[in-house]
């Protein structure tokens, strides 16, 4: 978010964080943006073990941001959405004030996220809500196929292939057409991006099978993107791993919170 976006509900956060006797800590890029704060928000570095919270005011995207930085610790998010849909967020940005003081009280609960991993040499080869191979614009149809636990399941024409968690799930599967995975659900769905086939179905995965997918055209890569973030390339002939991983971050959510109360806010009805 821009500063003149947050600058006010910076300062209520800073004025319930300082009722509540908790210390505030931001990034360097946090830091930068909202230099007026330096006073009562300290550098990240200066704290000392994982923070207890992590309070985050965007959207979707930043909370997502959120989970993979503090992925692999103990410390849970806490999204408040300023964002559109806010999906992954606990509460609306109207009721910052309130729920803050419950926050820092620990009146939240802690839902364990599961991640996927694919064996490629990147720095953060995890995805939190989706791994995705992508053709890109410029290139011909990518001619992907993909095996499940070593069995060989299909070769797809298409414009690429989607591996979703179930927080992942009603992002870029949605818009293939994929299922939504229910939070809680042990497993991964796969879908593909505008398949050139009348057979390219979504399927969901246990969580104990591997997902091998095989750039199968003659010359041409695609791209591995982890989360919307392109991080390598598979190229023509090329192999990639991918699996589930359970407990990769930690997602706070007020008590009694309902995934399928969520759904019908954030899509509407399913049905009619």
């Amino acid at each position: 978010m821009q500063p003149a976006q947050t600058e006010d509900a910076l300062s209520v956060v800073a004025t319930v964080a300082e009722r509540a006797g908790c210390e505030l800590f931001a990034g360097p890029e946090e830091s930068r943006k909202h230099a007026a704060l330096g006073e009562v928000v300290r550098p990240a570095d200066e704290l000392d073990g994982p923070a207890d919270i992590c309070i985050v005011l965007g959207g979707d995207g930043s909370i997502l941001r959120a989970l993979r930085r503090t992925a692999g610790t103990d410390t849970p998010v806490f999204g408040f959405n300023f964002g559109t849909v806010g999906f992954l967020a606990a509460t609306e940005r109207a009721d910052l004030s309130m729920v803050l003081e419950r926050a820092f009280a620990g009146e939240f609960e802690v839902m364990a996220l599961p991640g996927l991993r694919a064996e490629v040499d990147v720095e953060h080869p995890v995805g939190l809500n989706d791994i995705s191979l992508l053709r890109r614009p410029e290139r011909r149809v990518a001619e992907l196929s993909y095996s499940v636990g070593g069995a060989e399941i299909a070769d797809v024409r298409c414009d690429g292939i989607v591996a979703a968690t179930p927080a992942g799930s009603t992002g870029y599967n949605l818009a293939n057409g994929g299922p939504i995975l229910a939070w809680g659900v042990g497993g991964y769905v796969v879908s593909f991006v505008a398949p050139h086939t009348l057979t390219g179905r979504a399927i969901v995965i246990a969580p104990g099978d591997v997902l091998t997918v095989r750039n199968a055209a003659g010359r041409e890569p695609v791209d591995i993107v982890f989360d919307g973030v392109h991080e390598a390339e598979l190229e023509s002939g090329a192999s990639l791993d991918i699996g589930f991983h359970d407990d990769v971050a930690r997602l706070a959510q007020l008590p009694g919170s309902s995934f399928y109360r969520r759904v019908l806010e954030k899509f509407g009805p399913l049905a009619r």
